[in-house]
């Protein structure tokens, strides 16, 4: 456990004058010293002075705010730049919280409810690197009323004077644990049941063809609940002692008391380290657990998934078919030579009528999901790292399928379904809001890391592409039903749009982790002679929900106690993978002379265009 030293600071409040302690945590991580600048003080009525004292400290550059976003703390947003990380929440126990997940012990807010204070920890360098000299340049307490302040009240910052070295993101999660591990925000696990069912959970694990360690976990809760419990008993003696402290003594008995004090004050705080060490290890061996899986599923690879429906029938042309790679080459659709120049391989530009198309099979599809129910919205692009994290995606894998933003927490979507799993993070549902039901028009970026030959070829694998996602927020009890409705809108989107294809089951070594259950919808591409995936329903229970916070407040029932909250289920479903239709529509409707019939059901949003035609030359 480092060494901790504190002072105070005062806090111009007006009368009386209120002392912040700011307790740095000194560690053995060169490239940061953290300035403590020289303060008056007030204690008991008396005035000190405090000379400002420079000492080495690993540390972040993490600037805090605690409270609404407001002018000034975008001011310091744009002042301070992308050398440190900069935090907003609505009461101090919210950021101490975000603090923690988002770069470990870096630096941990705590606030006292008895007394006006709060503390600034400092840790080991995690998520952020070393930054230079650090300078607590500004913190202030305010409340709403004097007779009620409390930790929601608090509102604290802290501002870099000087940094010398340029921040990245590094993996690593504080109190000196190794660089190579990841940062870890906090999740609240079902750890009881992995413990309970530990072989359960490893029979999961090998069917879905998962490396994680669910005995480890087991291990891993086992050991941190004894030490909790050993926490708690020194924290009830220290309590103990205090009380006695009150009571009328000799000065040998009080001597006494107060060295027991001390020492069960040095021991608490080295086994709250010891504590907050095993619940990093445990959350991050945790987290890797994917979800149990519906006994119906194949277990094995893709080739063990069951067909459950089969629409349609296959084309049958009498002539050979073309891909729709000559197709958009033919008919002036596609062109990946330009792309490649201004952005690389996988990338595309669609003209023409290929651009049409686009933007009538987002408006057709997201027109069919707003009809059943479901909210239109455009969603952001970039998201917080932690929230792709969270529902289930892995922006820090060596073999990642999203891309990062430079000196950010920032990541690219690799699908609508992340933002808008986000948008209700942290929520309390009542019950009868549900189920909730969104529809997101979002951009989509993929690595597609480890992708290659003829079945990634053209339009099928790209880096980016438009995409509507259907995400749905429910009870458990509403999930099965949800999960087969949202393949019953695809079934019915693709039967209209006249094409054939199967609905899978797909076995478990398919399955993300989040996935309880996963239906894919494969089309007929007579071009490239096979099936591909056009379109996925997922049912995650409450997988993501316990990663992003989203319960719900069940009704009482008369005579019954009030029901605790439950975590929600979510679900998620393609509704249009823009790219991979264009490519099952030219392949299927491709005529003899090269043509391509627009699906009737997509004429309305063509601007009247009913056919694609290769262009006449121009004459000379």
């Amino acid at each position: 456990m480092p060494h901790q030293r504190s002072v105070r600071i005062p806090l111009d409040v007006g009368k009386p004058v209120v002392t912040v302690q700011v307790r740095v945590a000194r560690a053995d991580v060169p490239g940061l010293q953290v300035l403590e600048p020289a303060a008056g003080e007030r204690v008991r009525g008396k005035r000190k002075r405090a000379q400002g004292r420079e000492h080495d400290s690993g540390g972040a550059a993490l600037v805090a705010w605690c409270g609404r976003p407001s002018k000034e703390f975008e001011r310091s947003r744009a002042r301070l730049g992308d050398r440190t990380m900069l935090l907003s929440t609505k009461s101090l126990g919210a950021l101490r919280l975000r603090t923690k997940q988002q770069v470990g012990s870096a630096f941990c807010l705590a606030s006292g409810r008895r007394r006006a204070e709060v503390s600034l920890v400092g840790g080991c360098a995690a998520g952020l690197g070393n930054l230079g000299r650090m300078h607590w340049s500004a913190c202030y307490h305010h409340h709403h009323h004097p007779q009620h302040a409390s930790s929601r009240a608090w509102r604290c910052r802290a501002a870099v004077a000087e940094a010398t070295t340029e921040a990245g993101v590094v993996s690593g999660s504080g109190h000196g644990s190794k660089a190579e591990q990841p940062a870890v925000w906090k999740a609240p696990l079902d750890f009881k049941f992995i413990r309970d069912n530990v072989e359960e959970v490893e029979s999961n694990c090998r069917d879905r063809n998962n490396p994680a360690d669910p005995r480890l976990v087991a291990e891993l809760y086992a050991k941190y609940l004894q030490r909790n419990q050993e926490l708690a008993e020194l924290q009830q003696a220290r309590n103990a002692n205090a009380k006695k402290l009150k009571g009328k003594m000799s000065k040998e008995e009080r001597d006494v008391l107060i060295g027991d004090g001390k020492s069960l004050k040095e021991q608490i705080a080295a086994l709250e380290g010891t504590v907050e060490e095993v619940q990093m290890e445990l959350q991050r061996e945790g987290q890797k657990i994917p979800n149990m899986t519906h006994p119906d599923v194949p277990v094995g690879g893709e080739e063990c998934s069951t067909v459950l429906e089969t629409v349609g029938s296959r084309p049958e042309f009498g002539f050979k078919a073309r891909d729709h790679l000559e197709l958009g080459e033919s008919l002036d659709l596609i062109d990946f030579e330009s792309a490649a120049s201004v952005t690389g391989s996988k990338f595309y530009y669609l003209r023409n009528e290929a651009a049409l198309l686009e933007l009538a099979l987002v408006n057709y599809s997201m027109g069919k999901a707003v009809a059943r129910g479901f909210v239109p919205m455009i969603t952001p692009d970039l998201v917080r790292t932690e929230v792709l994290e969270k529902c289930g995606f892995q922006p820090r894998a060596e073999n990642t399928q999203n891309y990062g933003v430079r000196d950010s927490d920032l990541c690219l979507t690799g699908t609508a379904e992340i933002p808008l799993g986000g948008s209700v993070m942290n929520s309390l549902l009542e019950e009868d809001s549900l189920p909730l039901k969104m529809a997101g028009f979002g951009r989509c970026f993929r690595t597609e890391a480890g992708a290659a030959g003829s079945a990634s070829k053209g339009l099928y694998r790209v880096h980016q592409f438009s995409k509507v996602e259907m995400f749905v927020v429910c009870t458990p009890e509403q999930s099965d039903q949800l999960h087969q409705e949202l393949i019953d809108i695809e079934v019915e989107m693709f039967k209209e749009l006249g094409l054939h294809f199967k609905v899978m089951d797909m076995a478990s070594h398919d399955l993300g982790a989040p996935a309880y259950r996963k239906f894919d919808v494969e089309a007929w591409m007579p071009g490239m002679e096979r099936y591909g995936e056009i379109s996925s329903a997922s049912n995650c229970t409450d997988y993501q929900a316990r990663r992003l916070s989203i319960r719900y407040r069940p009704g009482a029932k008369p005579g019954q106690k009030k029901p605790k909250n439950v975590f929600v289920h979510t679900l998620n479903a393609t509704a249009c993978a823009v790219p991979r239709m264009i490519v099952a529509i030219l392949e299927n409707f491709q005529q003899e002379d090269g043509s391509v019939l627009i699906p009737e059901v997509l004429q309305p949003y063509m601007g009247g265009v009913k056919k694609i035609q290769a262009r006449e030359a121009p004459s000379e």
